[in-house]
């Protein structure tokens, strides 16, 4: 196999904040005693053949994982050198000694061969020493790893057994790697990789089974969430769905309001009839209400044929209307007509005409506010605030973040047709960081716009999302010399000023952490994501160092 050195190098390690990282995704240095006590407690709870498989897919997830930084690492190499640096990842992290004893490879056809040597498996060492020699093999996790970073490699399921094991009373253990439809008990052996959480992409659609999911309200993003904010606006979505009631929909512009719309209709008696969204600040004052109501023939210069209005087209369904706060008073006057006694009546007709329409209505602007400037109607203000539900901004949000983007990231994937695997844990943690002023549009946005960036079959990263921004939504670390040590930090000659300044303050540690943080707060106008962000420390982080501030203080 090529040399470790470059893998060597990509490894850099953060003493201010206590994280390790290889090429964007966090690492972990583990004692394998600890690990070790897990598999016991495992094994002891729920027993051996439930243990091998849950180790299995854990090792299978870490393998894909370092599959994904194979190119990124040696893009230049041949596959040989790519390939190699799972095997090298794995000896590296202190797991086994991999020694190639046979490999065909061939990517472009699909075809793969591999029979490995592993000496000093950490696994075998622990399981001796617990349970002592065993009849069947037990490197689960390396196991896993072995298949779940082939897998990901070639593109197409490739399984792996362990044909030799220290553990069983051999001098070492010892693995053959074969495409799934190669081995005769491949899908047998693909069971061992189908949990109802974490199925392995690629496997047999027999291996895998489907996981439950929210109803789907439309193709780009289904209602998902699972925060706090999150949950109660849904619930109040689902408390009228079953019922007629007009609904108000408040909040930051770009928080999935029409989502949320598209939700309260595909789970009401309407969902089999039409949706019909209409964005009243996109349409001309003069045409709002032709488009709203409808017009006959010849109401108006042009008005060549009749035409049915949006509240006609929507009848037995549910109509949106968005904006809302920007109706003309003309148009807000006919609308709460229509809410009142459902009947609406084109522009130049003599009769109404009667409808079945639920109405749902959103807004970001406070209308209460707009009824007091005398833009907005007053009774429609009351007719249309029967059941508000304010849909939170994503920053209230941190815990969808990630399923969002996850979402996204597959939709936006799949539309243009690229494999886009997953985030680097360093783009994750940025997207927890980033503000959101624009919500859930915004994340659409990015996520789509780094598909378009990242390479196929590599994950996204920070540079991919935020590409003027990286080096500021991402946290610092520092950069590790060639052996893996931490370079030494020097000051510069205005940070050296600095701290001069600092120490002829004679202001303790905790006052001067204190000044530092508070008016890092007020620099942000109290937005603590974008405080945490100046002081290159975590909102969690600032959280818990305001609160010892105010437990001092108290």
């Amino acid at each position: 196999m090529p040399s470790d050195a470059d893998l060597r190098r990509m490894v850099q390690f953060s003493s201010a904040d206590g994280r390790i990282w290889l090429a964007g995704q966090r690492m972990l240095l583990l004692h394998a005693a600890a690990l070790g006590s897990l598999r016991r407690e495992l094994m002891h709870t729920v027993g051996a053949a439930a243990t091998r498989r849950l180790l299995l897919r854990s090792g299978y997830a870490a393998g894909e994982r370092d599959a994904a930084l194979a190119r990124q690492l040696r893009p230049g190499g041949d596959v040989f050198a790519m390939f190699s640096v799972g095997p090298q990842l794995h000896m590296l992290e202190g797991a086994v000694q991999v020694t190639p004893e046979h490999l065909e490879l061939d990517p472009a056809h699909g075809q793969f061969h591999g029979i490995f040597r592993w000496d000093h498996s950490w696994e075998v060492e622990t399981h001796l020493r617990d349970f002592g020699p065993q009849a069947e093999p037990v490197c689960w996790m390396l196991l896993g790893y072995a298949s779940g970073y082939t897998s990901a490699f070639m593109g197409r399921p490739v399984l792996y057994k362990e044909v030799a094991c220290a553990g069983c009373g051999q001098t070492h253990c010892r693995i053959e790697g074969r495409p799934l439809e190669d081995w005769d008990d491949g899908l047998q052996m693909a069971q061992d990789y189908a949990p109802e959480l974490l199925p392995p992409e690629g496997l047999s659609a027999a291996a895998a089974k489907p996981v439950a999911a929210a109803p789907s309200v439309d193709a780009l993003s289904p209602l998902i969430g699972r925060s706090r904010a999150f949950a109660s606006a849904a619930e109040l979505l689902r408390k009228a769905a079953g019922t007629q009631v007009t609904v108000l929909l408040t909040g930051e512009t770009g928080v999935g309001k029409e989502r949320f719309a598209r939700g309260l209709h595909a789970l009401s008696p309407r969902a089999a009839k039409p949706f019909v969204a209409v964005n009243c600040a996109a349409l001309p004052g003069d045409l709002i209400e032709s488009e709203l109501f409808g017009t006959e023939k010849g109401a108006y210069t042009g008005a060549d044929a009749a035409r049915a209005g949006r509240f006609e087209r929507a009848h037995g369904g549910t109509l949106f209307l968005d904006e809302l706060g920007e109706l003309p008073l003309p148009a807000q006057a006919k609308l709460l007509r229509v809410l009142q006694d459902g009947q609406v009546e084109r522009l130049g007709a003599s009769e109404p005409r009667q409808v079945n329409v639920r109405v749902v209505a959103a807004t970001h602007v406070d209308l209460a506010e707009a009824v007091r400037a005398g833009r907005f109607r007053q009774d429609l203000y009351y007719r249309l605030n029967v059941y508000p539900i304010r849909v939170p901004p994503l920053r209230e949000r941190v815990e969808d973040i990630e399923p969002l983007a996850q979402h996204l990231l597959a939709h936006f994937a799949a539309t243009h047709d690229k494999h886009v695997p997953a985030f680097t844990d360093r783009a994750l943690l940025a997207l927890r960081r980033h503000d959101w002023p624009g919500n859930v549009r915004e994340m659409e946005n990015l996520v789509e716009r780094g598909v378009i960036l990242a390479a196929a079959g590599q994950p996204m990263d920070v540079e991919h999302l935020f590409p003027h921004a990286a080096a500021h939504d991402a946290e610092p670390v520092h950069s590790p010399t060639a052996s893996g040590r931490l370079a030494q930090t020097r000051i510069t000659p205005m940070g050296a000023e600095l701290i001069d300044a600092l120490l002829a303050q004679k202001l303790g540690l905790g006052a001067l952490e204190a000044a530092l943080i508070e008016q890092a707060v007020a620099r942000s106008h109290g937005n603590l994501a974008a405080a945490a962000r100046l002081l290159g420390i975590t909102r969690p982080q600032l959280s818990y160092r305001l609160a010892k501030i105010h437990d001092g203080n108290a």
